[in-house]
């Protein structure tokens, strides 16, 4: 346990990506068997453990710290396991097994669970502490998403990650053939039927660095605000994972159902309503859930807009240029013809110009911008510059005061660095959004010392702030929402201008930010 708590400590205070991806090979080379594999488990999120809540490590240490002390503790912390990690009781500095860990975590019952954790939190120093408790809550926030930490095996093997996530579906924890893989042994042969193919990436782009290609070697089409999806059908089995590979089948059995057989698909996952597109934050309702009722179905029916296809009946089309590929496409769809399945559709356009205007007025305002590819591209898994360009449009823009503030994580720790900003209703503001990102080092040292010298109250590591500081936000789509007071909710915003040139006074109003609603 010592070892990984070590690593997790590594991982959060590493910025650079490139320093992770060496932390992690490190390990890799370094951890026995099976330890090694629960760890990387753990950071894809495939270890399947019971669950602890917060109520839970609440209730215990209520039972061993005065609450006062615990409630600035963890006001000034603002993460809950490294408040306990650092206030409990006891100056113990035992080991644990990492594999004896996952295995006790995953099969005692849950009657018994608070005084196992009690008994390893007496036991743990600190730091090992706080990584039990990371493993035990499910929320490690280190800075690694899956894809890295498959990459960082991919590297200690010298194999290919794409190798690696073809067969990563068809494995289970702790990985022990991948590993023996990665080590010389022999390539494990993945069981899974309707595996996840690793998906092809664009590189964003603009008017000025297309002039310099020549249209006729680019098709065209809309870049649709659902989410991206690949939908498998193999031997009887579907499948809909997420770019990422993260099986999101149960869902969306409705799109399951419309998949044709033997096929591979890359494509948009939408709400649709006869030939309307919803809004994004209509398919939100429905991510995330084990099961789908009838009724939701119903009023929020999902569809796949196909724009790519891996594989037909069977055959690996990958290697193929987009035209083939995309001829084939068309074929399979026509003859499918299900109701949840359709094209996008390809723009004509004869010069950058052209496609430019047909970016600035799309006909429908839940389209993101164009999507480019070259025609005699293969598919090919990453982000290879060249082949594949994405071309948003602008993204909105309001004025905003900052509301509240919380602590960061990992190297932000010491910083307010989540940050709660509102629009005018009236002579009331109201909340409306929060970003933690797009702002340098220097601004948020800036916006740290403004909410530490403008507090006004506190809620646990929340703090509220003087309502005087205007930032500026930019966000990719907005959507109605009935649980945000505001009615409404902002897709991928960040500060992008602090305004310091700008009265509170002079910020957006709730009405224009509704006027950007989809109609």
């Amino acid at each position: 346990m010592r070892d990984f708590a070590h690593l997790l400590e590594r991982l959060a205070f590493t910025p650079q990506r490139s320093g992770k991806l060496q932390i992690l090979v490190d390990y890799f080379a370094r951890a026995p068997d099976p330890a090694r594999g629960y760890a990387l488990a753990a950071l894809t999120g495939d270890l399947d453990l019971r669950k602890v809540t917060p109520s839970l490590l609440r209730a215990l240490v209520a039972e061993r710290v005065d609450a006062e002390l615990f409630r600035l503790s963890y006001e000034f912390v603002g993460d809950l396991a490294e408040t306990i990690a650092l206030i409990w009781p006891g100056q113990q500095d035992g080991d644990l097994p990492l594999p004896d860990v996952v295995a006790e975590l995953r099969e005692t019952a849950k009657a018994d669970l608070p005084g196992v954790i009690a008994a390893r939190l007496d036991a743990l120093g600190p730091s090992s502490r706080y990584a039990y408790l990371k493993l035990a809550t499910g929320g490690l926030r280190v800075g690694v998403s899956g894809r890295l930490a498959r990459l960082a095996l991919a590297e200690f093997g010298d194999i290919e990650v794409t190798e690696v996530e073809e067969i990563w579906h068809g494995l289970t924890p702790p990985f022990e053939p991948l590993f023996a893989w990665a080590t010389g042994g022999p390539k494990p042969e993945s069981a899974a039927l309707a595996p996840f193919r690793p998906v092809m990436l664009s590189t964003a782009t603009e008017l000025d660095a297309l002039r310099a290609l020549d249209p006729d070697d680019f098709a065209a089409e809309w870049k649709w605000d659902g989410i991206r999806v690949q939908a498998v059908s193999d031997g009887g089995v579907q499948r809909l994972y997420s770019r990422t590979g993260e099986d999101i089948s149960t869902a969306f059995p409705d799109v399951l159902e419309a998949l044709p057989d033997a096929a591979a698909l890359d494509g948009e996952l939408l709400i649709r309503r006869g030939d309307a597109v919803a809004p994004f934050g209509d398919l939100q309702k429905r991510l995330g859930r084990k099961q789908v009722s009838a009724k939701m179905r119903a009023s929020h029916p999902a569809a796949l807009r196909a724009y790519d296809l891996l594989v037909a009946d069977g055959e690996d089309l990958r290697g193929a240029p987009f035209t083939t590929r995309r001829a084939a496409l068309e074929a399979l769809v026509a003859r499918h013809a299900h109701p949840r399945l359709d094209l996008s559709p390809l723009l004509a356009f004869d010069s950058w110009e052209a496609l430019a205007d047909l970016r600035a007025a799309p006909p429908d305002q839940v389209i993101e911008g164009v999507m480019l590819k070259r025609k005699s591209s293969p598919y090919q898994a990453g982000r290879i510059k060249g082949p594949w360009f994405k071309w948003k449009r602008d993204p909105m823009l309001i004025d905003a005061v900052l509301l509240y503030a919380q602590r960061g994580h990992g190297k932000r720790s010491g910083y307010y660095s989540d940050f709660t900003f509102g629009v005018w209703d009236g002579e009331a503001l109201v909340p409306v959004g929060k970003a933690y990102f797009g702002f340098t080092d220097a601004e948020l040292k800036d916006l740290d010392r403004f909410v530490r010298s403008h507090t006004t109250d506190r809620f646990g590591p929340v703090r509220a702030v003087e309502p005087i500081k205007v930032v500026e936000v930019a966000f990719e789509g907005l959507n109605r929402s009935t649980r945000h007071k505001s009615g409404v909710a902002m897709r991928f915003p960040r500060i992008s201008r602090i305004r310091d040139d700008k009265p509170a006074s002079e910020a957006d109003t709730l009405a224009s930010l509704q006027a950007l609603l989809p109609k």
